[in-house]
């Protein structure tokens, strides 16, 4: 298990932004955007954009709000992003005429998203760095910390330091760590890769039992007004499943319907 704090991560800071999506789905069509998003708009993104897939997860409805998907985009700093506003929304209809096709079949498939952009922590990996070591998950623990206004920053330096130590008793690793841009430093966004399912439910276990767990979860409420957990499963193409970056070789490993 890798700290946080050191190995590759340590490799520089990173100066990255995210972007994260809720998105709302249609009906039963999951499987088919999640396929979407990966092999057939990632490439694209990586050619045009600069643009990586971080993550594309799908829910566990029993944890949140169903049937959802959860999208993660890493691109190079506010400039690749600057770049990426350009070449999407510099059009009469605000998006991009080349992708006309792929915005028609995407929107078969949801409704709609809510949409945020991330700051790093400085220490936090890259997705290459993530895949370079090993990182992944049976499944993810997803965390959404409202704060007190302006200390968004102050708790995640206590997430770094006291948080880690705890989770990693029981096989949680930090996988990122985000202040949400655009507002006053009042909501943190963190992802835990699980072993297994057995690793959360010690955890689940442990909230009010473990010692150590409920120093933690004390001092965290010294800053944290609200926070809510919810857990993921990696999409199939996703890359923290496949150690890398989805590919246009990647296509046909499924087929949406009516292709």
């Amino acid at each position: 298990m890798t700290d946080a704090g050191t190995g590759s991560g340590d490799a520089g800071e990173n100066t990255k932004v995210y972007i994260h999506e809720f998105i709302d789905i249609i009906g039963h069509n999951r499987a088919n955007y999640m396929h979407h998003m990966t092999a057939n708009w990632s490439p694209i993104a990586q050619r045009e954009r600069n643009q990586l897939c971080y993550g594309v997860w799908g829910t566990v409805g029993t944890t949140r709000r169903w049937p959802e998907v959860v999208n993660m985009w890493e691109e190079d700093g506010w400039d690749g992003l600057a770049r990426s506003f350009r070449h999407e929304f510099n059009h009469p209809t605000l998006q991009d005429p080349a992708l006309a096709a792929w915005w028609a079949r995407a929107a078969q498939f949801r409704r709609s998203g809510i949409d945020r952009v991330l700051i790093p922590a400085p220490w936090t990996r890259t997705i290459d760095q993530l895949n370079a070591d090993g990182v992944r998950g049976e499944t993810y623990a997803h965390e959404m910390i409202q704060v007190r206004p302006g200390t968004a920053w102050d708790y995640v330096e206590l997430l770094r330091h006291e948080a880690i130590p705890v989770h990693e008793r029981f096989g949680w690793e930090l996988a990122g760590a985000w202040v949400t841009s655009m507002r006053n430093d009042s909501e943190v966004f963190t992802l835990w890769a699980i072993p297994t399912w057995e690793n959360w439910a010690e955890w689940e276990k442990a909230q009010h039992r473990d010692p150590e767990v409920v120093k933690w979860r004390s001092r965290a409420a010294d800053i944290a007004i609200d926070w809510e957990r919810f857990l993921l499963v990696d999409a199939p193409l996703s890359p923290f499943r496949i150690g890398r970056q989805p590919a246009e070789s990647d296509r046909d490993s499924y087929k949406l319907p009516d292709e």
